[in-house]
Formats: C-alpha cells, sequence, structure tokens
C-alpha cells in the first residue's frame, strides 16, 4: 500500500530540517509539550510560521465556517434587539455559532462574507458583539491508513484495508467520520467586521464570492429577497491548533504573520488528505 505525507511543508519552510516521521499514539493532544521534553519527539513540531502557511491554505479552499457571536443584553438599545420578539427571555450575553460562506477574495487573510443583515450572527455584531469564525481542514479522501486501538478499525473491519481512495463524500455514512478530525488543522479567526465599498472592489468580491458559491447569487447586495452587504472580517487574532500536540503547533499566530503569507507560499504547500494515499498516524516535516 503507498503512503505519503499527510503534512507536506514546502521545502524552504523547512530548509536544513530532518525528521523521522511520528508513527505512534500521540503523548500531547491539546497542547504542545514543554521545551524540556521536545528534544525526546520524534518529529521536529512545525514553526507558527509554517503553520500560518497551512492556515491561509485552508481558508483559500474551504468555503465553509462557524460565526460565533454573543446576543445583546435585554437593556440594549438596539433597534435589531428590541425589534427580535421571537427571541427567548435570558439569552443576553450567551454566544451562539452558525454556519456561513466564506471566501478568500481579497488575499490578505481577511475573510470575505456576504453578510445577510437579518441573520442573527450581523444583528449581534450592530448590537455590539465581538465575531469570531472558526473553520476546519476536511480531507477529499478518506486515509489508506487509519488511526487506531489495538484492535481494526470500524472502517478496516467493514471494509478492508485496500486501497481505499473514495472521496469522502462517496461513502455513505458507513463511518460517520472516516478520518481523525482531532488530528487535523484548524483555527479561530479573531476580529471585526468591515464593510467593502468601492465599485471596483465589490465588483471583485462579488465574482470571487459567486465562483466560490453559485447560490449566493440570490443574496447579492441589490437582491429583492434581503438586504445585505459584503463585509471582510479584519483578522486580529489568530488562534491555531494544527492537530496533535506532539506532532503540530498548538497556539496563537501572529496576525501580522497571517496577513503577509504570500499566494505563492500556501500554493506550494500540502494539507493531509488532498490527494490519495495518505497515512493518518504519519507526519513528516
Amino acid at each position: 500500500m503507498k503512503f505519503s505525507r499527510a503534512l507536506s511543508i514546502v521545502p524552504a519552510l523547512a530548509a536544513g530540517v530532518t525528521a523521522e516521521p511520528v508513527t505512534g499514539p500521540p503523548s500531547h493532544i491539546a497542547s504542545n509539550p514543554d521545551a524540556s521534553s521536545q528534544s525526546t519527539l520524534l518529529s521536529r513540531i512545525p514553526t507558527a510560521h509554517e503553520s500560518a502557511v497551512l492556515g491561509r491554505r485552508i481558508l483559500a479552499l474551504t468555503p465553509l465556517g462557524t460565526l460565533a457571536t454573543v446576543f445583546p443584553s435585554s437593556s440594549s438599545s438596539s433597534d435589531d434587539a428590541s425589534a427580535d420578539e421571537r427571541r427567548p427571555a435570558g439569552l443576553g450575553g450567551v454566544p451562539i455559532g452558525l454556519m456561513d460562506y466564506v471566501a478568500d477574495c481579497e488575499d490578505e487573510g481577511n475573510p470575505t462574507i456576504l453578510a445577510i443583515n437579518i441573520a442573527s450572527s450581523f444583528k449581534n455584531v450592530r448590537a455590539g458583539s465581538n465575531i469570531s469564525l472558526a473553520q476546519a481542514w476536511t480531507p477529499r479522501y478518506a486515509p489508506d491508513k487509519r488511526i487506531k486501538s489495538g484492535a481494526a478499525s470500524l472502517w478496516e473491519w467493514l471494509f478492508g484495508t485496500e486501497d481505499d481512495n473514495t472521496p469522502l463524500d462517496h461513502h455513505n455514512g458507513a463511518d460517520s467520520v472516516p478520518y481523525s478530525a482531532a488530528n487535523l488543522p484548524r483555527y479561530s479567526l479573531l476580529g471585526y467586521l468591515e464593510k467593502i465599498e468601492g465599485d471596483d472592489a465589490l465588483k471583485a468580491v462579488s465574482s470571487c464570492f459567486v465562483k466560490q458559491h453559485p447560490d449566493a447569487k440570490y443574496w447579492l447586495p441589490g437582491n429583492q429577497i434581503h438586504e445585505s452587504e459584503f463585509v471582510r472580517l479584519v483578522v486580529t487574532q489568530v488562534y491555531w491548533i494544527g492537530g496533535f500536540g506532539d506532532r503540530a503547533y498548538i497556539g496563537w499566530i501572529d496576525s501580522a504573520d497571517w496577513k503577509n503569507i504570500s499566494r505563492k507560499e500556501w500554493e506550494a504547500v500540502r494539507l493531509p488528505g488532498e490527494k490519495k494515499g495518505w497515512d493518518e498516524w504519519r507526519v513528516e516535516i
């Protein structure tokens, strides 16, 4: 069976670094080991910059995300809050996360969002809420080799292990999550919404956004259904979880570094499961 890198970093990022692949169970899951114990690891943990490059690729390739906001207090003077008579009592200060369409249309690390003004996320922001965007990488293909306990994995028990290169959306739910989501990269972008203005800018982001989300053409600014506008999430903080802590970086990424990653950099790397034949345990730099 053919195996390939579960994490591929452009050689320039890892120049002069050699490491054996990690193939055993994780010794650190939710955090990185301290400096004194990192020397015992079988593989070098990627840097925050290398992680930022991978994150920018996720942003470019991932069309959905979860926007998290907080409901305004009942004493808010916001017209949206007072007009929302259907909202149950006692939700002031309670967070809510909702899926939304996202695109990387300005190539500066600030996600582009088509804000539907009636939607709860944007009503909460107008009432004074902070906002964050969470995105997780979803591999296109299930791995050839699954993370498992001593017993055979459910996937292997049901289907065997021969060259399982079927796209994930063709698995028909046989394995509810046919990969280790905990071992894959994800992040949360914290920031604020800023309206995109200017005819040229709006024309460019509209074309980009509809290419990513064809059905969004029905909700573009000026439509007859809902009032809407294009906004960018101006990123001020980035929290990254690259996977298990003994083989991936977990922690904060400098927002300036995040925004300064070039298209050339993120196009040169590959994420786990973009191609067939990847090993879920194996991480190489």
